[in-house]
Protein backbone atom coordinates (compact mmCIF):
# COMPACT_ATOMS: atom_id res chain seq x y z
CA UNK A 1 0.00 0.00 0.00
CA UNK A 2 3.05 2.32 0.11
CA UNK A 3 2.76 3.53 -3.49
CA UNK A 4 -1.02 3.81 -3.18
CA UNK A 5 -0.89 5.79 0.10
CA UNK A 6 2.05 7.99 -0.88
CA UNK A 7 1.30 8.72 -4.53
CA UNK A 8 -2.18 7.67 -5.63
CA UNK A 9 -4.28 8.49 -2.55
CA UNK A 10 -3.12 12.13 -2.10
CA UNK A 11 -4.06 12.85 -5.72
CA UNK A 12 -7.44 11.15 -5.32
CA UNK A 13 -8.17 13.09 -2.11
CA UNK A 14 -7.19 16.39 -3.71
CA UNK A 15 -9.39 15.73 -6.75
CA UNK A 16 -12.38 14.51 -4.72
CA UNK A 17 -12.28 17.48 -2.35
CA UNK A 18 -12.19 20.03 -5.18
CA UNK A 19 -15.87 19.45 -5.97
CA UNK A 20 -17.78 22.63 -6.61
CA UNK A 21 -20.62 21.63 -4.27
CA UNK A 22 -18.24 21.79 -1.31
CA UNK A 23 -17.30 25.43 -1.88
CA UNK A 24 -20.27 26.86 0.01
CA UNK A 25 -19.41 24.82 3.10
CA UNK A 26 -15.77 25.95 2.93
CA UNK A 27 -16.77 29.58 2.50
CA UNK A 28 -19.05 29.55 5.57
CA UNK A 29 -16.82 27.54 7.90
CA UNK A 30 -13.38 28.85 6.96
CA UNK A 31 -14.68 32.39 6.47
CA UNK A 32 -15.70 32.50 10.16
CA UNK A 33 -12.13 31.89 11.40
CA UNK A 34 -10.38 34.67 13.35
CA UNK A 35 -6.92 35.41 14.73
CA UNK A 36 -4.33 32.65 14.99
CA UNK A 37 -5.83 29.59 13.31
CA UNK A 38 -4.92 25.93 13.54
CA UNK A 39 -6.34 23.96 10.62
CA UNK A 40 -6.34 20.28 11.57
CA UNK A 41 -5.93 18.12 8.49
CA UNK A 42 -5.12 20.91 6.06
CA UNK A 43 -4.69 18.29 3.34
CA UNK A 44 -3.77 19.83 0.01
CA UNK A 45 -4.63 23.36 1.15
CA UNK A 46 -8.00 23.74 -0.53
CA UNK A 47 -9.30 25.96 2.31
CA UNK A 48 -6.52 28.54 1.99
CA UNK A 49 -8.36 30.87 -0.44
CA UNK A 50 -11.29 31.18 1.98
CA UNK A 51 -9.44 32.74 4.93
CA UNK A 52 -9.93 36.50 5.10
CA UNK A 53 -8.03 39.44 6.58
CA UNK A 54 -9.32 38.78 10.12
CA UNK A 55 -6.94 35.78 10.24
CA UNK A 56 -3.43 36.74 11.34
CA UNK A 57 -1.76 33.32 11.08
CA UNK A 58 -2.65 29.90 9.68
CA UNK A 59 -0.96 26.76 11.02
CA UNK A 60 -1.73 23.77 8.84
CA UNK A 61 -1.38 20.43 10.63
CA UNK A 62 -1.18 17.38 8.38
CA UNK A 63 0.49 13.96 8.84
CA UNK A 64 0.72 13.22 5.09
CA UNK A 65 3.90 14.61 3.54
CA UNK A 66 2.58 14.37 -0.07
CA UNK A 67 -0.51 16.40 0.91
CA UNK A 68 1.66 18.93 2.75
CA UNK A 69 3.71 19.41 -0.41
CA UNK A 70 0.53 20.14 -2.37
CA UNK A 71 -0.62 22.57 0.35
CA UNK A 72 2.75 24.32 0.36
CA UNK A 73 2.52 24.89 -3.38
CA UNK A 74 -0.99 26.31 -2.96
CA UNK A 75 0.19 28.63 -0.18
CA UNK A 76 2.99 29.97 -2.37
CA UNK A 77 4.69 32.99 -0.81
CA UNK A 78 1.93 33.62 1.74
CA UNK A 79 3.89 34.37 4.91
CA UNK A 80 0.90 33.93 7.20
CA UNK A 81 0.84 30.17 6.48
CA UNK A 82 3.08 27.57 8.13
CA UNK A 83 2.83 23.80 8.27
CA UNK A 84 3.16 21.16 10.99
CA UNK A 85 3.83 17.58 9.81
CA UNK A 86 2.19 16.04 12.87
CA UNK A 87 -0.70 13.97 14.16
CA UNK A 88 -3.87 15.54 15.56
CA UNK A 89 -3.67 13.20 18.56
CA UNK A 90 -0.52 15.02 19.76
CA UNK A 91 -0.56 18.61 18.52
CA UNK A 92 2.88 20.22 19.04
CA UNK A 93 1.52 23.59 20.21
CA UNK A 94 1.19 25.18 23.64
CA UNK A 95 -2.08 25.09 25.54
CA UNK A 96 -4.34 28.06 24.85
CA UNK A 97 -2.19 29.23 21.95
CA UNK A 98 -4.71 29.49 19.08
CA UNK A 99 -7.90 31.49 18.61
CA UNK A 100 -9.66 29.16 16.16
CA UNK A 101 -9.42 25.50 15.20
CA UNK A 102 -10.79 24.56 11.78
CA UNK A 103 -11.59 21.02 10.64
CA UNK A 104 -13.15 20.20 7.27
CA UNK A 105 -13.76 16.58 6.30
CA UNK A 106 -10.96 15.54 8.69
CA UNK A 107 -12.36 13.80 11.78
CA UNK A 108 -13.43 10.78 9.75
CA UNK A 109 -9.83 9.75 9.08
CA UNK A 110 -8.05 10.53 12.37
CA UNK A 111 -7.29 7.16 14.03
CA UNK A 112 -8.29 8.37 17.54
CA UNK A 113 -10.81 11.15 17.05
CA UNK A 114 -11.47 11.47 20.80
CA UNK A 115 -7.80 12.11 21.57
CA UNK A 116 -7.58 14.56 18.68
CA UNK A 117 -10.58 16.57 19.89
CA UNK A 118 -9.11 16.69 23.40
CA UNK A 119 -5.94 18.13 21.87
CA UNK A 120 -7.93 20.69 19.86
CA UNK A 121 -9.64 21.81 23.05
CA UNK A 122 -6.28 22.02 24.84
CA UNK A 123 -4.66 24.32 22.27
CA UNK A 124 -7.66 26.66 22.02
CA UNK A 125 -7.51 29.79 24.15
CA UNK A 126 -10.41 30.43 26.59
CA UNK A 127 -13.31 31.57 24.45
CA UNK A 128 -11.69 30.19 21.30
CA UNK A 129 -13.81 28.45 18.70
CA UNK A 130 -13.87 25.13 16.89
CA UNK A 131 -15.30 25.49 13.38
CA UNK A 132 -16.16 22.31 11.53
CA UNK A 133 -17.81 20.64 8.57
CA UNK A 134 -17.56 16.86 8.67
CA UNK A 135 -19.35 13.86 7.23
CA UNK A 136 -20.49 11.11 9.54
CA UNK A 137 -23.20 8.95 11.00
CA UNK A 138 -26.59 9.57 9.43
CA UNK A 139 -29.94 9.65 11.28
CA UNK A 140 -31.67 7.16 8.98
CA UNK A 141 -31.49 3.54 10.09
CA UNK A 142 -31.00 2.09 6.61
CA UNK A 143 -28.20 4.57 5.84
CA UNK A 144 -26.46 3.78 9.14
CA UNK A 145 -26.67 0.07 8.31
CA UNK A 146 -24.91 0.75 4.99
CA UNK A 147 -22.33 2.99 6.66
CA UNK A 148 -21.49 0.31 9.22
CA UNK A 149 -21.30 -2.35 6.50
CA UNK A 150 -19.17 -0.28 4.10
CA UNK A 151 -16.71 1.26 6.57
CA UNK A 152 -14.37 -1.74 7.07
CA UNK A 153 -13.79 -2.02 3.30
CA UNK A 154 -13.83 1.73 2.65
CA UNK A 155 -11.36 2.71 5.39
CA UNK A 156 -8.13 1.27 3.86
CA UNK A 157 -9.03 2.63 0.42
CA UNK A 158 -9.78 6.15 1.66
CA UNK A 159 -6.93 6.97 4.01
CA UNK A 160 -8.61 5.65 7.15
CA UNK A 161 -11.98 7.33 6.52
CA UNK A 162 -14.85 6.15 8.74
CA UNK A 163 -18.31 6.74 7.30
CA UNK A 164 -20.14 6.18 10.58
CA UNK A 165 -18.66 8.44 13.25
CA UNK A 166 -21.23 10.41 15.32
CA UNK A 167 -19.48 13.76 14.91
CA UNK A 168 -21.64 15.91 17.20
CA UNK A 169 -21.46 13.33 19.99
CA UNK A 170 -17.67 13.14 19.70
CA UNK A 171 -17.36 16.93 19.90
CA UNK A 172 -19.51 17.27 23.01
CA UNK A 173 -17.85 14.25 24.67
CA UNK A 174 -14.51 16.07 24.32
CA UNK A 175 -15.81 18.92 26.48
CA UNK A 176 -16.99 21.31 23.79
CA UNK A 177 -20.33 23.11 23.85
CA UNK A 178 -21.82 23.26 20.36
CA UNK A 179 -23.11 26.77 19.65
CA UNK A 180 -24.39 26.13 16.15
CA UNK A 181 -25.10 22.87 14.33
CA UNK A 182 -26.59 22.26 10.92
CA UNK A 183 -26.98 18.75 9.55
CA UNK A 184 -28.22 17.23 6.32
CA UNK A 185 -27.31 15.32 3.22
CA UNK A 186 -25.11 16.88 0.57
CA UNK A 187 -25.55 15.75 -3.06
CA UNK A 188 -24.33 12.21 -3.65
CA UNK A 189 -24.75 8.71 -2.18
CA UNK A 190 -26.27 8.99 1.29
CA UNK A 191 -23.78 6.76 3.17
CA UNK A 192 -21.03 9.24 2.21
CA UNK A 193 -22.77 12.58 2.40
CA UNK A 194 -24.46 13.22 5.75
CA UNK A 195 -22.79 16.42 6.95
CA UNK A 196 -22.37 18.15 10.31
CA UNK A 197 -21.56 21.86 10.02
CA UNK A 198 -21.18 24.28 12.90
CA UNK A 199 -19.15 25.79 15.70
CA UNK A 200 -18.30 24.93 19.30
CA UNK A 201 -16.45 26.35 22.28
CA UNK A 202 -14.59 24.60 25.08
CA UNK A 203 -16.51 24.38 28.36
Amino acid sequence: MGFYNDVVLPCLIDRAMRKEELVGYRRRVVGAARGRVLEVGIGSGLNLPFYDSSVTEIIGLEPSQPLLELASRRAGANRTVSFLPASAEAIPLDAGSVDTVVTTWTMCSIPDARAALAEMRRVLRPGGELLFVEHGRAPDRWVVHLQDWLTPAWRPLAGGCHLNRPIADLITAAGFKIDDLRTGYAPGPKPFTFLYEGSAKGT
